[in-house]
């Protein structure tokens, strides 16, 4: 047995097994590998100073709770051979392999019209072929493919569901990194908990919870929600999100022409691996184009930020800017109109964000406007109960949708979909002379 593990030290979970087989191969691919060079929370790491973990930091601490959560499984008697076992933690190690650098920040802009988890699948493909097929189990797990000599689809649901070992790690980490105690969730309690029993009702084998762990599921979905509000969706996340889009939209207006007589180089050094993005236009069908997912293996926040140095220095003024500001930390303001009454109407703030620009000797252009200020709703659901929900394994076996189980402390409103609009703007408009 000695020599079989390759043991990586976490900060959240202690040490890491990884089996000296097909997944560490997978953990020493470039794919894998590129996860260290890009943040987990984008940029909150200028918000909450400790946040600088990666997604390989996130990667390894999925399939170590996936590891824990089969082994529990298969100690109440859920009988799994060992290669679904390995095709699980492969999905675990691998689901999140398509981020692109600052994680969700740029997850529409590089490749429009793509969520991660569709470049995680072409990714897994890609490796799939390197690796003369030997993901193909793990591909199943991931596309939640059922059927004779298939892994069983409850696997996918400790991959991808409202509770599922993504989630719990994310919550777990994110909380140790940003010193956000209310992120804190008893993974253990849930892992022990859990269950595949058959649902007579679905006609198929499911993944439940077991009734004495109900509350401790109830604080992870309440934590998550409030994960979202204090460090996702933070106001200076938002604000940061904000400014970085608006360089991207900037460049990609001198790269396209946009800016007539104004336009200047925005190629001369900056990362050939971010221009590429920037001078294309991808979507859905270029997602099996090697010379595209090359491009976005080699791409991490080092492109990012390399370039935005560049164009600090940049001849358009307002590209500068945002850049400068983005390097310094000097974000824009964002107010939530629903708790700040001190922001003027919509109308009167774009005149005064015009006349700032011009004292700066920037044309009040309706696109140049548009980079420095700008509004936006963002949307959150903790849990929707008629989707895929969590089910609760009663002690006489029946099993109950968590938001129908009586006594439970979380009431619909707690985990309901709210939306929240925002209004960024140079913080130096509001100043009184």
């Amino acid at each position: 047995m000695i020599g079989r593990f390759k043991l990586f030290s976490d900060p959240v979970h202690g040490f890491v097994s990884v089996p000296k087989d097909l997944v560490l191969d997978l953990v020493q691919t470039p794919e894998v590998q590129r996860l260290r060079r890009i943040r987990q929370l984008g940029v909150g790491h200028m918000v909450f100073p400790g946040a600088e973990h990666s997604r390989f930091g996130h990667a390894l601490g999925a399939m170590a709770l996936m590891h824990d959560a089969l082994v529990s499984l298969r100690e109440k008697g859920t009988e799994l051979p060992a290669k679904d076992v390995q095709a699980a933690l492969i999905a675990a190690l691998l689901h999140d392999v398509g981020h692109g650098p600052f994680s969700h920040t740029l997850e529409h802009t590089l490749i429009s019209g793509i969520e991660h988890e569709r470049l995680s699948r072409a990714l897994i493909l890609r490796l799939n072929d390197r690796f003369n097929g030997a993901l193909s189990r793990a591909l199943s797990v991931f596309d939640r493919e059922c059927g004779t000599d298939l892994p069983p689809a409850w696997l996918h649901s400790l991959l991808s569901s409202q509770l599922d070992m993504d989630r719990l790690d994310y919550l777990r980490r994110d909380s140790y990194y940003t010193g956000v105690v209310e992120g804190r969730v008893g993974v253990g309690r849930i892992i022990r908990t859990l269950r595949v029993v058959h649902d007579h009702r679905l006609g198929r084998d499911r993944l439940v919870v077991e009734a004495k762990g109900r509350y401790a599921v109830e604080n992870f979905l309440l934590s998550r929600r409030l994960m979202y509000w204090q460090v996702y969706l933070h106001k200076t996340v938002l604000s940061g999100d904000f400014l970085m889009k608006s360089i991207i939209g900037r460049v990609r207006d001198h790269i396209h022409g946009r800016m007539g007589q104004e336009e200047v180089d925005v190629s001369t050094g900056a990362s050939p691996r971010f221009m590429f993005f920037l001078e294309h236009t991808f979507g859905p069908d270029d997602l099996d184009r090697s010379d595209v997912l090359s491009a976005f293996v080699d791409l991490d926040d080092t492109d990012i930020i390399f370039s935005l140095k560049t164009w600090s220095a940049s001849h358009d003024p307002v590209l500068a800017q945002l850049c400068q500001r983005f390097l310094t930390r000097d974000f824009f303001r964002v107010s939530f109109l629903d708790e700040d009454h001190d922001v003027p109407a919509t109308g009167a703030l774009q005149d005064r964000v015009a006349a700032w620009l011009r004292m700066h000797d920037i044309p009040d252009t309706e696109r140049n406007l548009a980079h420095f200020v700008g509004s936006e709703t963002t949307r959150h659901e903790a849990y929707t109960a008629d989707r895929d929900g969590i089910g609760i394994l009663r002690r006489d076996g029946r099993i109950e949708e968590l938001a129908d189980v009586a006594g439970t402390v979380m009431r619909p409103e707690t985990w309901a979909r709210k939306e929240r609009t925002w209004i960024c703007y140079p913080k130096e408009v509001l100043v009184r002379s």
